[in-house]
């Protein structure tokens, strides 16, 4: 998301690059830019006015400050107005100190609010919350079943009943949380593929007979100006208390993110980034604004870390880097680390240094190659990857047919491990960051040459090593070797 807005804005601070003051006549070219990046986003024509009209006051008549450029000057007033315009970050959910809270979820068809009452508990349960799902979406077929497969993976209890109304099955879920002790009822209301009046009066009718403490509305953000018109309606209605955005992974520009807060005044409190459970994130705009203008988002990726790392998995591979160990089990390991996280080109995106690189992979297939690299090294035996030295011509055909690839690509990756292997040896006292880059390949030489396959063995007929290269990798595999032979021997049984 957001790649769009990104490039075109980069262009667009690429035209500040001038000396003395910003004014207005060397910046009216590089601020129709941003407006008419703004608008390309799907942004709301009259957020985008008020949106420039404050840029260009700030920005007409600052003066540079010596060692930083122009642009630089100008991006960090784009941030701070677009932090402005998205609204301060309001995560909260207030809770009652007496009797169950209730959560009331609407919005349109497709937008995602079944999935996001899933990831709501979730996110509930993990603070100490007992919720309870509602399931009071009678109009989709097969959304009172959905959310009992997501209750099911959740461990968490759904209400349903049969041949009942949507206000009564509310009614009804109440009694029934009260008696299970459950503190938190989440509602899942019906939508439709447009605003209409049926839909309105029934979850008017919801609001006035269970009173709801809260009121979120889920909007959509690959609908852009569509989801901020239905969100002012919705807001009308039934004077929403927040707005959780949905599929902010996907190929949306943009608008609804950035004026759904200014256009209905009502704060977005949680993204989803995802299809799992998990994906579902506290609203930042700082982070957010820090993605569109291409800074990254290094703290999402350490929460990540921190959620997908296993420490004592983590501990024990630290002690063995510090040894000066890493074999294809630790390369695996690291890669299944990676997996946990999130996709390569969207932990890349967050990256600082590593986002620009990101657009620019064009239809490089990273997951793919990752895949292929893991399934070989499953193709192994436990000693193979120990020892990839042992792998012969028999073993590299065996591997092979394992893992669906050719010989090649097997020898390929043992070759590769073995120049990589001395240099991730030293990782011990580098960032797990510093470590995803010299393992995938993406550092200053993939920078250079982005269109490099990740993992992949060099193609064509590529520098061979010299005899001497090959003789002292050779005695470095025999030192190695002693090395290992001598801790077994000294090992306490």
């Amino acid at each position: 998301m957001f790649d769009d807005l990104q490039k075109r804005l980069g262009t667009a601070f690429r035209r500040f690059r001038v000396s003395g003051l910003l004014t207005e006549a060397n910046m009216k070219e590089g601020l129709r830019e941003v407006r008419t990046a703004l608008l390309e986003a799907d942004v709301n024509f009259k957020v985008v006015q008020e949106f420039m009209d404050r840029v260009t006051a700030k920005a007409v008549g600052t003066e540079l400050i010596k060692a930083v450029r122009p642009e630089q000057q100008i991006v960090k007033i784009v941030h701070d107005e677009l932090i402005e315009l998205m609204g301060a970050a309001d995560p909260t959910v207030r809770f009652e100190k007496a009797g169950a809270t209730v959560l009331m979820l609407c919005g349109l068809q497709g937008s995602g609010k079944t999935t996001t009452c899933g990831k709501l508990a979730r996110m509930l349960a993990g603070q100490g919350r007992r919720p309870m799902l509602v399931a009071a979406d009678l109009q989709r077929p097969a959304a009172v079943e959905q959310l009992k497969v997501i209750g099911g993976q959740l461990n968490v209890p759904v209400f349903s009943e049969t041949g009942s109304n949507p206000v009564k099955v509310c009614q009804d879920a109440l009694v029934e949380a009260n008696r299970q002790g459950c503190d938190t009822i989440i509602l899942d209301t019906a939508g439709r593929l447009h605003v209409d009046d049926d839909l309105m009066a029934e979850l008017v009718q919801i609001e006035k007979k269970v009173k709801p403490h809260q009121v979120f509305f889920v909007c959509d953000a690959m609908t852009g100006q569509d989801a901020v018109a239905s969100a002012e309606a919705f807001n009308k209605a039934l004077e929403l208390d927040g707005v959780i955005l949905t599929k902010l992974d996907g190929d949306a520009r943009g608008g609804a993110a950035l004026s759904v807060r200014k256009v209905t005044g009502v704060p977005i409190k949680f993204v989803g980034k995802g299809e799992k459970l998990d994906q579902l994130d506290p609203f930042a705009p700082e982070r957010l604004a820090g993605q569109i203008l291409g800074m990254g988002d290094i703290v999402s990726v350490v929460e990540r870390a921190q959620q997908a790392v296993d420490v004592e998995e983590a501990r024990r591979q630290q002690e063995r880097l510090a040894k000066g160990k890493f074999d294809l089990n630790d390369f695996r390991q690291q890669i299944v680390q990676m997996k946990k996280m999130g996709s390569v080109k969207e932990l890349m995106s967050m990256i600082p240094g590593l986002n620009q690189l990101s657009g620019e992979m064009g239809n490089l297939d990273a997951e793919g190659e990752i895949k292929r690299i893991q399934g070989i090294i499953d193709s192994m035996t436990p000693t193979e990857r120990t020892r990839p030295d042992l792998i012969d011509m028999a073993r590299r055909r065996r591997i092979a047919a394992g893992a669906g690839v050719d010989p090649a690509d097997v020898s390929g990756l043992v070759k590769q491990f073995d120049s990589m292997a001395a240099i991730v040896r030293s990782m011990s006292q580098m960032s797990m960051f510093d470590k995803f880059k010299a393992l995938t390949g993406l550092g200053r030489a993939a920078a250079n040459n982005p269109a490099a396959r990740i993992f992949a063995p060099k193609v064509g007929t590529g520098k061979r090593l010299s005899p001497k290269e090959r003789e002292k990798l050779r005695k470095q595999r025999e030192k190695e070797e002693r090395k290992r032979r001598r801790e077994e021997r000294d090992r306490p049984t």
